[in-house]
């Protein structure tokens, strides 16, 4: 299981649109997908049309308590109602980790312990952290975590100067010893308005910058995919034809053709069943 951080300390970015889009169109290309929701503002949860149960009010469904050491992670993982995909929903109770977790000695690794159970055991191809949009204990454990590190960046000048602190804030990361093998795997250009100089200028700097890293994939600005979370759903079921639709179902291919290695043993079936559907 590869554990992927999607990071921007600057709200408003698309960050947890592109978690759960990615999340789900690799869900629908038959990868198993993990989803934590790890801001306390639970968008990732509700914008899924996750709803958890209230016939208990003790009871807590976030990964807080896995934090603070009280239970297992794999407890957490609930299935969705889409094929493929499982989350670990948050809750407000996961804000008071800012504070219980900043109080420990392990607070920046604490994260990669919690997930260690899940990635031994092998349910899951990819999970994805959307994280908080800030540069608090949950974003920087959560960076700890990840094997890499991908962020959606807001095409505007203002995007330019948060991409740089977040950048700054994984080399510290990595040079801390936490996780030196972590780093920043791809870009992802967000809200691009094709009809403005500025979108294609800022799009440009990045790229001239960050060259390969930039996904090339670019995600449009979307009346669709910024009402789509209000009714639960992601944008391939809300508006499935769409221009936010498509530009995410590209991504996903994208970021497939990324990480797909001929050592990876679904290549290979799929390539063996490609190789009879052609033999037959």
């Amino acid at each position: 299981m590869k554990i992927i951080a999607i990071a921007n300390q600057k709200g408003g970015v698309g960050k947890t649109t592109t978690s759960i889009n990615l999340s789900v169109c690799l869900a629908e290309l038959g990868k198993r997908v993990l989803l934590i929701d790890l801001d306390p503002q639970a968008n990732a949860t509700s914008g899924l049309g996750v709803e958890l149960p209230d016939d208990d009010e003790d009871a807590s469904f976030s990964l807080y308590h896995p934090l603070i050491g009280d239970v297992p992670a794999l407890d957490k993982v609930m299935p969705t109602r889409i094929e493929n995909l499982s989350i670990i929903p948050s809750e407000m109770n996961l804000a008071g980790t800012e504070i219980e977790l900043a109080r420990t000695d392990n607070h920046l690794t604490r994260l990669q312990e919690v997930l260690a159970p899940l990635r031994e055991a092998d349910q899951f191809d990819y999970c994805f952290l959307d994280t908080p949009p800030s540069l608090g204990v949950l974003m920087t454990t959560s960076l700890a975590a990840s094997d890499e590190v991908l962020i959606p960046l807001q095409c505007e000048w203002f995007g330019l100067e948060g991409l740089a602190k977040i950048v700054g804030v994984i080399e510290q990361i990595r040079d801390s010893g936490a996780n030196p093998n972590t780093g920043v795997e791809g870009i992802v250009m967000t809200m691009f308005d094709s009809r403005t100089n500025l979108a294609r200028q800022v799009t440009d700097e990045v790229r001239a910058h960050f060259e390969e890293q930039v996904y090339n994939t670019v995600i449009p600005r979307s009346i669709r995919l910024g009402e789509s979370p209000s009714f639960g759903l992601p944008i391939i079921e809300h508006d499935p034809r769409g221009p936010g639709a498509n530009a995410y179902r590209s991504l996903a291919k994208e970021f497939l053709a990324r990480h797909t290695t001929t050592s990876d043993p679904s290549t290979e079936e799929h390539s063996a069943t490609d190789a009879a559907a052609d033999g037959a």
